[in-house]
């Protein structure tokens, strides 16, 4: 294969912008050409332009499951175009359409899942048939037997999250209003509209009015949504650029929510974190941070009165933190720099996929 000079990321969601910044920014050192395609979503596009990073809007998204089915035969359609114009010969992505244009060009796609099947079902079968490569975290190795699986030792948060990739900003604290070692809270709360969202639950309104009330006690509280939040609750809204959010997260005394991504960031921060949701169980990679690291607790919807306890338990434990910091040490001990392999990978294919493929323990050189 020719030496890649253009290289394809597309976006889905604004968690892939933290996860794929350092790696754009890793490839355009390199000169590479790194086309960067979207959906036309404010968000994705305000924290690309935080991060100066130039991209494309490919169409626009819908909330419905029709709608998504004949937008994406128009994502997909733009992506060849642009493909091919451009002599794309590789993209990343945590992307269906990503996936889809590599069967329709020349492109050869690496396709990023850190979800269980089980709780993605769409975007398995429709992503992973048509994936080159599909890349996820070895905690999912045991139910992912596929000749073009790669796995490796992190989870996506760490590619961004990673110390190697992440330094905390203590200038957020007066930013935020918070005093030194003062506790203060982080409540995140999803807005449960992806495809794999139907029929899950988390929080209610009544749960979040109790959460607030027990926390405000202790501390100051900040709330991050996915979607607009309650009125009611506006006056708690973080405030930040978001840019900065994962630095109060480092800071924040505890994290409780029924997100799935921010409580793995605080977990990889080493910040306590709690979640309640249909979900808890079933995705590995927090089961794992939970059972094998103990740095976050999952609740079941129907199980909401014992986190209230777990947060009374952790919010008067002594030297809180420092606990979880010790703990997080182990994590990191245990995982590589994400963004490094994966550079490594892109940079050096297809020779980095054989060397991958013969010995597993090579990516341990990437810590």
């Amino acid at each position: 294969m020719k030496k890649l000079n253009n290289i394809l990321i597309d976006i889905n969601h604004p968690g892939h912008v933290h996860l794929f910044k350092n790696l754009i920014y890793l490839l355009k050192s390199e000169g590479i050409n790194v086309f960067v395609t979207i959906k036309d979503v404010d968000n994705l596009k305000k924290l690309l332009q935080l991060y100066n990073i130039d991209y494309i809007v490919i169409g626009k998204k819908s909330d419905s499951i029709k709608g998504k089915f004949f937008n994406q035969i128009k994502y997909v359609k733009e992506l060849v175009k642009l493909i091919n114009k451009n002599d794309i010969m590789l993209g990343i992505g945590v992307s269906i359409t990503l996936a889809h244009a590599s069967k329709l060009s020349k492109m050869v796609s690496l396709i990023l899942d850190d979800d269980d099947s089980a709780v993605e079902p769409l975007f398995a079968r429709f992503a992973h048939p048509f994936a080159d490569y599909l890349i996820s975290p070895d905690v999912l190795d045991f139910e992912r037997k596929r000749e073009n699986h790669l796995t490796y030792a992190g989870y996506h948060e760490l590619a961004y999250l990673h110390p190697n990739r992440f330094k905390p900003d203590l200038n957020v604290l007066n930013e935020s209003g918070i005093e030194k070692n003062e506790l203060f809270f982080i409540l995140r709360f999803n807005a449960f509209k992806a495809h794999h969202d139907v029929g899950a639950k988390g929080l209610t309104v009544n749960q979040k009015r109790e959460l607030i009330s027990m926390l405000g006690k202790k501390g100051k509280i900040f709330i991050t949504t996915e979607k607009e939040t309650e009125p009611e609750f506006e006056i708690y809204k973080i405030k930040i650029s978001p840019d900065k959010i994962h630095s109060l997260i480092y800071f924040a005394s505890l994290l409780i929510g029924d997100s799935q991504t921010m409580t793995s960031e605080a977990a990889v921060l080493g910040t306590p974190s709690l979640r309640c949701n249909s979900f808890v169980g079933k995705i590995s990679y927090l089961e794992e941070e939970e059972h094998k690291y103990g740095l976050t607790f999952g609740f079941k919807p129907e199980n909401y009165d014992n986190l209230l306890v777990k947060a009374r338990d952790l919010i008067d434990t002594k030297n809180l933190k420092s606990i979880w910091q010790e703990k997080k040490l182990k994590l990191i001990s245990d995982k590589i720099d994400v963004t490094a392999f994966l550079f490594w990978l892109i940079t050096n294919y297809p020779e980095s996929i054989k060397q991958h493929n013969k010995d597993k323990f090579f990516q341990y050189n990437f810590k």
